[in-house]
């Protein structure tokens, strides 16, 4: 039985946060020419898009070798569980996608898991170290980002658990990572606003890497508990919150009528908000009971081939452990 790691459910939570702002325009099926582009509300390409899926691809890297850890202790076939495992989320991704929306990235992780991240547990970290290193930097010389980072950052996250360092994050000085991070992503940020090639994408994962390791390092403050209180349940039950998010966005869609490409930027905040504040809700109450959020659950079944244990058996019983 291996313990749940907090920080990187708040990490999580966190990024989730940031994605779902990023999301309500296309969920709600919004024509990206249509969107409001006023200059005055031009912050959410500085500091929201490109800047929050790094962070979850990375964590679902560090998740991935996690995973295989604790397959390894369980089976002597480790693989084939992570194999199922990935399956089973192809088959969500494509049901979420079919069903309620195609910009769906449940599938893309799939496909990379399968495609980079299971292939490259038989390799050795130096290997896999380099692998990464040209997945990263060839998008970035032909001036692409979005989803063909997703390899790289997968990897990325993998070899952070290979060397040990999610052991190690309450024992790491964030402060300096995050300083460089922020100090890097300024003039990035400037490149961007005069499209030079590549900086949308760079500036993006310096930002990143400024976010997470600036969340970090909060975590290590009198704030931790507080953010630890907020995020940390959003991102235990990610998979659960990520697809019942397209559900309500395009609920209120539909309620608040006309187009979305009219919405503000602060009507996309106040949507993205209310969202998760009833998702916090939600998910610190179902945690209070039950070990796993309900999609995790039902993965985690299918991954296993058999009905995990989820609701605590007395008030007592630990509430952060992963079977």
């Amino acid at each position: 039985m291996q313990s749940r790691i907090t920080a990187l459910d708040a990490l999580r939570g966190f990024a989730l946060c940031g994605i779902l702002v990023a999301n309500v325009r296309p969920i709600a099926n919004v024509d990206a020419e249509l969107l409001n582009t006023a200059v005055g509300e031009a912050w959410p390409g500085y500091l929201v898009d490109q800047r929050f899926f790094p962070i979850f691809s990375l964590l679902f890297g560090v998740g991935f070798s996690l995973m295989l850890k604790t397959a390894a202790a369980r089976t002597d076939r480790p693989r084939l569980v992570l194999l199922r495992r990935l399956l089973v989320l192809l088959a969500i991704g494509l049901l979420h996608m079919m069903l309620l929306w195609r910009g769906d990235i449940l599938t893309i992780y799939a496909v990379v898991g399968l495609v980079v991240l299971l292939p490259s547990t038989w390799l050795p970290r130096w290997a896999v170290v380099v692998l990464a290193g040209v997945l990263l930097v060839a998008p970035l010389a032909f001036d692409m980002n979005g989803v063909v980072l997703v390899p790289a950052l997968f990897l990325l996250g993998s070899l952070l658990t290979r060397y040990g360092v999610t052991e190690r994050l309450d024992r790491i000085t964030w402060w300096p990572a995050t300083l460089v991070f922020a100090v890097l992503a300024v003039p990035a940020a400037w490149a961007q606003s005069n499209q030079v090639p590549a900086a949308f994408a760079v500036a993006g994962l310096l930002t990143a890497g400024a976010y997470v390791c600036g969340m970090l390092a909060l975590l290590r403050t009198p704030l931790g508990r507080a953010l630890q209180a907020v995020f940390a349940p959003l991102g235990r039950m990610a998979l659960t919150n990520y697809l019942s998010a397209t559900v309500l966005v395009l609920l209120i869609g539909w309620l608040l009528g006309g187009a979305p490409g009219t919405w503000s930027e602060t009507t996309v905040l106040l949507i993205a908000a209310g969202i998760l504040v009833v998702q916090r809700g939600f998910s610190g109450l179902w945690l209070r009971h039950f070990r796993y959020g309900p999609v995790e659950w039902l993965w985690r079944w299918a991954t296993w081939l058999r009905r995990p244990s989820n609701a605590y058996s007395s008030p007592s019983s630990p509430r952060g452990l992963v079977q």
